[in-house]
């Protein structure tokens, strides 16, 4: 997941984030960068919400509600205790970033500002299913698949949810494998909830291997707060594999490229390579 900074153009980004997700991969498997062809789908600037500023912005609240509604089930999915003189809808970022910060032993301020970004994000895109800018990022993604047409489709955190949309949108498309990394799929009354197409099923609901998608497999680690639950498998009926792997001892529990690098990554892909 990328934020716009206003700057670079969608193409400069695209070359960037090609570049260094072929390092982070030629890292993990220990080839060279130019062992890799890739595409890089960007929405981010779709899904925009300004600039981030530092020092004061740090105490801002969500103000969006479907924001707080989304945050608050990730609380609720985590375990983390409603105070009694507030609902769960009214709880403060900060409140949830001392939370998940003592929990995960990670850095506050840091988890704070993911907190405040993710879920503005997050909520951009699960607004409503027939969205504007869900629907453009959802296409984004199916136009650089049919274009690239590549063997294996690689989504991180919020790109697993575009990516398993647009594959669903877009039957025709036809991949190999598709490898998602941190991903709040499955994660119930926030995301889980809101898919398209919905989950369905007699008695619970599940979600489904897009239809075009030879082979899914899912990558978690244990101490990625973002992928809760982390077994996808649970929610969703066609994965292959169901991975744990700790990328990262500290704040790093979520970044693409601790993912990207990660030895369930290049087992992953290893045969796709002849690596």
């Amino acid at each position: 997941m990328g934020y716009h900074d206003g700057r670079s153009t969608a193409d400069q980004v695209r070359a960037t984030q090609n570049t260094l997700w072929a390092q982070h991969l030629a890292s993990g498997l220990q080839l060279p960068t130019d062992s890799f062809d890739l595409d890089f789908a960007y929405y981010a600037a779709l899904l925009n919400t300004g600039p981030t500023v530092q020092g004061a912005a740090d105490t801002e609240e969500l103000s969006d509600p479907l924001a707080k509604e989304l945050m608050a089930a990730w609380l609720k999915e985590l375990g983390a205790p409603t105070p009694v003189t507030q609902g769960a809808l009214t709880l403060p970022v900060r409140y949830a970033a001392s939370w998940v910060a003592e929990k995960f032993s990670l850095d506050g301020r840091l988890t704070q500002l993911f907190i405040r970004l993710f879920f503005r994000e997050v909520a951009l895109y699960l607004r409503a299913d027939d969205d504007q800018a869900r629907l453009a990022a959802r296409e984004e993604v199916a136009a650089r698949i049919a274009q690239h047409r590549p063997r294996v489709v690689i989504a991180h955190s919020l790109g697993t949810v575009v990516t398993y949309e647009a594959l669903h949108a877009h039957p025709e498309l036809h991949i190999e494998l598709l490898l998602t990394l941190g991903s709040p799929l499955a994660l119930p009354h926030a995301v889980f909830d809101r898919l398209t197409p919905r989950p369905t099923g007699p008695s619970t609901p599940l979600g489904a291997r897009p239809d075009g998608v030879a082979r899914w497999v899912n990558i978690a680690d244990p101490g990625d707060p973002v992928a809760v639950p982390p077994r996808l498998a649970r929610a969703f009926t066609g994965i292959a594999l169901d991975l744990t792997d700790s990328i990262h001892a500290t704040y790093g529990f979520h970044h693409a490229k601790n993912y990207l690098s990660c030895a369930a990554t290049a087992a992953t892909l290893g045969p796709y390579l002849g690596a």
